[in-house]
This record gives structure tokens, C-alpha cells and sequence, in this order.
């Protein structure tokens, strides 16, 4: 009598509706449906004519309405969700690839070289818009370039610990420039601009500010959510990952860069904006786990999220406008606190 031999597909072949649940993460469905409901409403929102919702039905109406929606609110909010996202998606960058979590993209160097290329842009140079852009991202990218040649100097420890003493100086070294700066400044018309842009903001924001940095912002997101699975290695000890086949200084190199690069854009058309690349990816991972294949999309959402929220409250909450940094250092400052002392979520694996 023959037997019959009876062959089992391997489970991750044979199709369940169980499997599709595991692939599809809601969660950052979840965040994409905030990001876009977010937005559409905030389009919508402001003080003309009056304090609230405008309804869609005035845009035919009221061309002032339409203007203001279409070339003032729709640019800024672009924006908001690109410098958020950026500057989100940098801090999860700097913490994996230097095992801290207490780093954000401006920990080497960068915010305060950009800082101080836009200051010296305004002092010297006459302070037109597209040079105090332009002087804050090369300043940006001069500010890990420096960094990344100090650390080479430095005779002991690693690597990392290496790069972080490096960033520290020259984070300090930019920050007593800037001050130098604002002393020389004329007080009537250059140092109320330059304390303006050290507060941060979004007002000045327009299409041909937003056309400008996107290209360079979205190539370093681009690079950063292709190179997420390569972040999980990254994050492990050098010896470790070398034994894995990881290219340790090459890759390091080329996913600091991207960090680098949206974080000085970014920074070029709205000021320095704090603590959203430190609490952002602390509440992306507490949503997605730590596995950097999903946290890099949730912290890219969320910040986009978290950006547009705070700009919504930066102009509609008092007849003037709250500089946006100090709202983002207010909001992240408390959450801060919440997230130390009592988690909102229990943190996944």
C-alpha cells in the first residue's frame, strides 16, 4: 500500500489574514490619517476673519480669504511639517548612532554654526533673506566639518565619545561667536532681527523660501528612510557590527551627513527650534518600538504632527504671534518631565 506523504508549506508562505495584520503596522496608518487630518484642518484655521475655522465655501467669496489660505497658510504649513519631520527624524539619527538618548541634531555643532551664519549674514552682508539662508546651511555643514576634524585630533577614547567632545566645543566656540555678534550688532535694526531668528518662527515662510531648502530636505529624508534598516547596526558596537558586515564608518558617515543636511536646511528658513529632535522620537518609539524600520516612519509622522500643532498654537493663541522656538522648548520641556516621571506608554520591544 503506497503512503502518502503530505507536504506543509512554511508557514511565512502559506497566506492568512493573520500574516497581513502582522505586515501592515495600523499604527503608522494611524499617524498618516493625524499628519493629514492635522493639516487640513490647520489650513483652515486662524484670526481672518475671525478667530477659528474658516469654512471652505468663503474661499469662492472672499479673495483675501483665498490669497491668504493659498499663498501665506499653505506654504507655512508645508513647511512646518517638512522642519518637523527633519528635525524629528535628525534626533532619532544622533540617538541610535550615538547610543543617547539625551542628543538632538543641533548636539554637534550645526544648530549654533547655523545660527551663526545667519547672524553674520544679517550683520555684514545686509540680511536678505536668501543670504541668511544660504549662510545657515553652509555654517551647518562647516559645523560638523569641524567637529568631525577635531575628533580626529582627539588622542583617546572611541570614535563616538570622540565626536561628542568635538561637537561640544564646537557648539561653544559658535555660541560665544554669535554672542561676539549680536554685541556688534546695530541694536535698532540687526540685533531685534537676529534675536527674532535665534527665537525661531515660521512668518517669514514662502513658496520661494519652502521651493528653495525642500529639494536638499527631502533627498536627506530620502537617504534616512532608505538607510533605517541600516540604523539597527549601526547603533551596536563597532566590533559587532564590522562582524555583521557593516561598513561602520562609511555608513556612519553617509547617514550623519543626511541628518546634518536636513537639520542646517531646516534651521535656514525657521530659526532654531528646540527639543522636537529630542521628545519626538521619544514618543515615536514608546508608539513603534525601538526597531528603527518602524520608528523612522512614525517619527516622521509624528513630527510633522507635532510641528503643525505648535505653529498652530504660535498663531492663533494671542493677537501676536508666539516665537515658535519658545513654544516647542515650553511643550517639550513638560513632556520631558511626563515622559521621566510618569511613561505615557509602556515602551515595546
Amino acid at each position: 500500500m503506497r503512503s502518502r506523504t503530505r507536504t506543509r508549506l512554511p508557514l511565512s508562505s502559506t497566506p492568512s489574514w493573520f500574516a497581513l495584520l502582522k505586515v501592515v503596522d495600523w499604527r503608522l496608518w494611524g499617524l498618516g490619517g493625524l499628519l493629514a487630518l492635522t493639516f487640513g484642518v490647520s489650513l483652515f484655521l486662524g484670526r481672518y476673519p475671525k478667530v477659528g475655522l474658516l469654512h471652505p465655501a468663503e474661499l469662492a467669496a472672499d479673495p483675501l480669504a483665498a490669497q491668504l489660505v493659498w499663498n501665506l497658510r499653505l506654504p507655512r504649513l508645508l513647511g512646518a511639517a517638512l522642519i518637523g519631520m527633519s528635525l524629528s527624524a535628525a534626533g532619532l539619527v544622533f540617538q541610535m548612532v550615538f547610543s543617547n538618548p539625551l542628543v538632538e541634531p543641533g548636539f554637534l555643532g550645526v544648530s549654533q554654526a547655523a545660527a551663526f551664519g545667519a547672524a553674520c549674514s544679517i550683520v555684514f552682508l545686509g540680511g536678505a533673506a536668501w543670504l541668511v539662508q544660504g549662510s545657515a546651511v553652509l555654517f551647518g555643514i562647516l559645523g560638523l566639518g569641524l567637529s568631525y576634524l577635531l575628533a580626529r585630533r582627539v588622542r583617546y577614547g572611541g570614535w563616538v565619545l570622540r565626536l561628542l567632545l568635538a561637537g561640544i566645543a564646537v557648539s561653544a566656540l559658535f555660541s560665544a561667536g554669535v554672542g561676539l555678534l549680536k554685541y556688534l550688532a546695530d541694536p535698532l535694526r540687526q540685533l531685534p532681527e537676529i534675536t527674532f531668528w535665534l527665537l525661531g518662527g515660521l512668518w517669514s515662510v514662502s513658496w520661494q523660501q519652502l521651493l528653495s531648502v525642500a529639494p536638499l530636505i527631502l533627498i536627506g529624508l530620502l537617504v534616512i528612510v532608505l538607510m533605517r534598516w541600516r540604523l539597527n547596526l549601526l547603533s551596536l558596537d563597532d566590533d559587532v557590527a564590522y562582524s555583521l558586515g557593516v561598513s561602520v564608518g562609511r555608513e556612519r558617515l553617509i547617514i550623519l551627513w543626511a541628518a546634518v543636511i536636513v537639520t542646517a536646511a531646516s534651521i535656514s528658513i525657521s530659526g532654531l527650534i528646540g527639543w522636537v529632535g529630542l521628545i519626538v522620537p521619544h514618543l515615536a518609539r514608546r508608539l513603534s518600538g525601538a526597531d528603527a524600520g518602524r520608528s523612522i516612519p512614525a517619527t516622521l509622522l509624528l513630527g510633522g504632527v507635532f510641528m503643525i500643532l505648535c505653529d498652530d498654537l504660535a498663531r492663533t493663541t494671542l493677537a501676536g504671534e508666539i516665537p515658535l522656538g519658545v513654544l516647542t522648548s515650553l511643550i517639550g520641556a513638560f513632556t520631558f518631565v511626563l515622559l521621566m516621571t510618569r511613561p505615557l506608554l509602556p515602551s515595546q520591544p
